[in-house]
């Protein structure tokens, strides 16, 4: 299997130039989805941290980028929204996020924001000695007691010591804070106002009060990623005006 891509059909999410070079990185089986951008692409078309793969794979193999509180070593590793990328030699932090057209934005924070990181849970199995173990939707499994629940989200820490310790916790219920990561309503942050359960395989609805805009919307849970109570956890979220 070929370890690129043609530019042209690339994914729209991972917002570069399709007309410049013919191939680009291919992204690696591993966390997020299919969408999910190659830490190669953000290091060299969106950071411009590198000027090409040569550079990219320098980079990596010192150790100098950080994922999640782990040295990342494969170009093709895919990065998604929530993800901390840390460049400890110069002291930046960054989180991954989505903007109003569904794309990866990049947002620069500090180092105490690097430390923990927003997860959404997929699902929860139960594993030898009756214990839970929550599946999160960026390809962590952490284990914990039964009050979670699929579709809620959870704060871990990325520090050595505790690495993927819960330190929060977002239910997914209606009156808390949601981020809508897909559709036409992307990157809105708003409040849950009703969950509405549809029966068989459709999605279930959600709909939602965006406060500051004054208008209501719905999408479907699978768009949905709980980043709050009362407020949202997070100060920026790297949305449009």
């Amino acid at each position: 299997m070929s370890d690129h891509l043609k530019r042209l059909r690339a994914p729209d999410s991972w917002h570069i130039a399709k007309k410049t070079n013919k191939f680009v990185a291919k992204t690696a089986p591993g966390p997020h989805n299919a969408n999910a951008m190659p830490i190669a692409v953000w290091l060299r078309d969106h950071m411009v941290f590198a000027r090409n793969m040569k550079e990219v794979k320098q980079i990596l193999g010192q150790n100098d980028v950080i994922i999640n509180g782990r040295p990342c070593r494969d170009p093709r590793m895919g990065i998604g929204i929530f993800d901390i990328i840390s460049l400890p030699k110069i002291g930046k932090h960054y989180r991954i996020l989505r903007d109003k057209k569904g794309r990866h934005k990049t947002i620069e924070i500090n180092a105490e924001s690097a430390k923990t990181r927003l997860a959404k849970v997929r699902n929860k199995t139960l594993v030898p000695g009756g214990k839970v173990q929550l599946n999160l939707r960026f390809g962590a499994n952490v284990l914990a007691d039964n009050q979670y629940k699929p579709g809620d989200s959870v704060v871990i820490s990325l520090q050595p010591e505790d690495r993927f310790t819960i330190i929060d916790h977002f239910p997914f219920a209606v009156g808390n804070m949601a981020m809508v990561i897909g559709g036409r309503h992307s990157g809105k942050v708003a409040r849950i106002t009703a969950i509405e359960k549809v029966p068989g395989s459709v999605p279930n609805r959600v709909m939602l009060a965006d406060e500051q805009a004054g208008t209501t919307f719905d999408t479907i849970d699978a768009y949905i990623y709980m980043v709050g109570r009362e407020t949202p956890a997070l100060a920026e979220w790297g949305i449009e005006e």
